[in-house]
């Protein structure tokens, strides 16, 4: 067959035996195309003459091979290390990632309006789609994967952490060091994490037999400051406590740096837990004891499951939890019966 500078992918998949995907993987170098099949690819774009770019992919294949992921923010560590794995792997798999920030659901609507809805990109990754109305707008008919919250409707996939078991980890290490005063500083509690980490505080204590107290909880917004802010308010109002669990490292930090201010020490007066693992975590006073998710692996996932969807139209959404690990360090210890 002699070359033809017309040729499309469709084409040269059609010359090799093997789907446009795999196609699409070899000529952007992805590691998980068998030697032999590679091989058939490549030389049947020789024999077709087939020179890919980006707008030729576009009009023959009607396939842009962009993904399109929204965050609340670009600067928070969580959200950014997220999207960082979704690139990735998504790089990985011959495909690019446009990445906006969208602070309210207004805003979100317009961003899946121009990329999404516009056909500028396959799919969609929502970064904490539950924070406010944004869930709303989530585009009804182009694949759709949700980062950090279950999917409320069944046709969008998701990747989230197990929420519950994480809180329920870390409250179980401070109950089983002898603590039964354990506070709580929670994220906002209309994002689903919060709520889920707190229902899995509360199972722990009563599997502990202790009887929750909400006057132990106070809800902080993720900022060391609100840390702070709850340590302040269990002391002005003689809240007895000797543990801490802060639903993340800065607020944490927070709490640590309030309950020093007053003259109390870590953990000989307080243990506290943090969750996150954030890079720092480990260089704190004193280290953090803490809840370790793996964020760079549930954007590698989400990005891989949201690919899976756009090559696999009619296969089943996939919906994955990712467990947690429990990280001792030296802001915990056994409870010690004050004199």
């Amino acid at each position: 067959m002699s070359p033809r500078s017309s040729a499309t992918i469709r084409d040269v998949a059609a010359l090799a035996g093997v789907s446009h995907q795999t196609v699409s993987r070899v000529i952007n170098n992805n590691e998980r195309v068998a030697p032999k099949t590679r091989a058939r690819v490549e030389a049947a774009i020789a024999e077709l003459g087939y020179q890919p770019n980006a707008i030729a992919r576009f009009m023959t294949e009607g396939c842009t091979y962009t993904l399109a992921c929204i965050s609340p923010n670009l600067t928070d560590y969580t959200f950014a290390s997220i999207m960082e794995g979704a690139e990735m792997e998504a790089r990985r798999q011959g495909y690019f990632v446009i990445s906006a920030s969208a602070p309210d659901a207004q805003t979100f609507a317009q961003l899946v309006h121009q990329l999404v809805d516009s056909q500028r990109t396959e799919g969609l990754l929502a970064i904490n789609p539950y924070i406010d109305e944004r869930y709303t707008h989530l585009p009804e008919t182009v694949p759709t994967v949700l980062i950090g919250a279950m999917a409320r409707q069944a046709k969008y996939g998701a990747v989230a952490l197990d929420e519950e078991f994480a809180g329920r980890q870390a409250t179980q290490h401070l109950v089983a060091s002898g603590h039964k005063r354990i506070t709580l500083i929670t994220g906002p509690l209309v994002e689903d994490c919060s709520s889920e980490r707190r229902a899995g505080y509360l199972s722990a204590l009563q599997a502990g037999g202790i009887t929750p107290d909400p006057r132990l909880v106070f809800e902080g917004d993720w900022s060391a400051t609100s840390g702070d802010a709850a340590i302040h308010h269990w002391l002005d109002t003689g809240t007895q406590f000797s543990a801490l669990f802060a639903q993340n490292d800065r607020m944490a930090v927070g709490a640590i740096r309030a309950l020093r201010d007053a003259g109390l020490h870590v953990p000989e007066d307080v243990s506290v837990v943090g969750f996150d693992d954030m890079p720092l975590a480990s260089y704190f006073d004193p280290p953090l004891t803490t809840i370790r998710q793996d964020i760079f692996s549930i954007g590698r996932e989400a990005a891989r499951q949201l690919i899976w969807q756009i090559e696999h139209p009619a296969e089943p959404t996939p919906k994955l939890k990712i467990a947690t690990q429990l990280v001792i360090r030296h802001s915990t210890s056994l409870y010690k019966e004050v004199p």
